[in-house]
């Protein structure tokens, strides 16, 4: 196996100057953008927009480091859109919460649910529904949101792309697969095996401590983490806070199935200087388990209905009556 490199870059806030020179940066140490992907491509940018929440909350991958890719990409010649099937609500919420519906229409970037799935068999005993958008991209770069997490103490890499799986079905996995941690993980490495993102980019700009994935506390941090190898990326994120990669349960998964490289001292730092006072009081998530119960997963698919019918109910009014007041309401009734 050839020594992954990730790409560590110093990056203190999302100023659109400092991000696009910062992400730049990061494809030309990996090799040019035209190493992960060819002019005319149709690039799945695949963020953490896990519910409809405001940027602050550190809940969902900052919608800056998506423009800045995106105007990289259409200036190469690419053809990004931005795609995520939310816990909660849809991408459309979360983009109209982010306020850049019309930034990315001026840059003529779809927005995409990830829905419409296709059966798909991930690996030998798993057959799972993968969004149609997502398969039929010809490059994905996955997205996602640095952030302690309840479930897995931390996500980095590999488990956005579980957001690649249509609507309550993941809800699900999280009943059928769940009870066993090294079962799920191994789903998770086998999802994002089977999508085989070009590059991950990881948003720790500001990061999510505490109790993650929803209910934590923003931090400042001021990394971008890019690799290739999103094991090597899992470990290097974990010693920026302090934590021995061997303890995600991610990697531990990974480890078992000879996948990926989480042995930092093997890993090739490029850009920016590996701290040499790691950030230490990082604030772990309170364990949760990962399965979900019956209750939890039929709560859940009521909570998804009632959203879709309070939305196109708001919809329509904001229509008939202006959007001000409406667009306020469906504002409270999300998470």
């Amino acid at each position: 196996m050839t020594q992954p490199s990730v790409a560590l870059i110093r990056c203190t806030d999302y100023s659109e100057p400092k991000v696009i020179e910062a992400i730049r940066r990061q494809f030309e140490l990996l090799g040019g953008l035209e190493k992960f992907v060819s002019r005319g491509d149709s690039v799945l940018l695949k963020p953490n927009f896990i519910a409809p929440k405001s940027r602050c909350s550190a809940v969902v991958t900052d919608p800056m480091v998506l423009i800045a890719i995106a105007k990289l990409l259409i200036d190469f010649g690419g053809k990004p859109f931005i795609g995520d099937s939310p816990a909660w609500g849809n991408i459309f919420a979360c983009v109209k919460r982010l306020r850049v519906e019309e930034e990315l229409r001026k840059l003529n970037v779809p927005v995409k649910q990830l829905d419409k799935p296709k059966i798909c068999r991930i690996s030998d005993d798993t057959v799972i529904g993968i969004s149609s958008a997502a398969l039929d991209a010809d490059r994905i770069i996955n997205v996602p949101k640095f952030k302690a997490h309840r479930q897995l103490m931390a996500t980095f890499a590999v488990k956005n792309m579980f957001g690649c799986v249509s609507g309550k079905r993941k809800a699900l996995l999280h009943f059928s697969k769940g009870k066993d941690e090294g079962d799920f993980c191994k789903m998770l490495i086998d999802i994002y095996r089977f999508l085989n993102p070009v590059l991950t980019i990881i948003d720790g700009i500001t990061a999510m401590e505490g109790n993650g994935p929803i209910r934590g506390t923003p931090r400042e941090l001021g990394w971008l983490i890019c690799g290739t190898e999103p094991i090597a990326c899992e470990a290097v994120c974990a010693k920026l806070v302090s934590i021995e990669p061997e303890k995600l349960p991610i990697v531990r998964a990974a480890r078992e199935m000879r996948f990926g490289c989480a042995e930092f001292e093997k890993i090739k730092i490029v850009g920016d200087d590996f701290p040499a006072e790691a950030c230490t009081d990082f604030r772990p998530a309170e364990p949760l388990a990962i399965r979900f119960s019956l209750g939890h997963v039929c709560k859940s698919v009521c909570k998804q209905i009632w959203l879709v019918v309070i939305g196109f109910i708001f919809a329509k009014m904001g229509r008939q009556r202006g959007n001000g007041r409406c667009g306020n309401l469906l504002q409270k009734h999300q998470l």
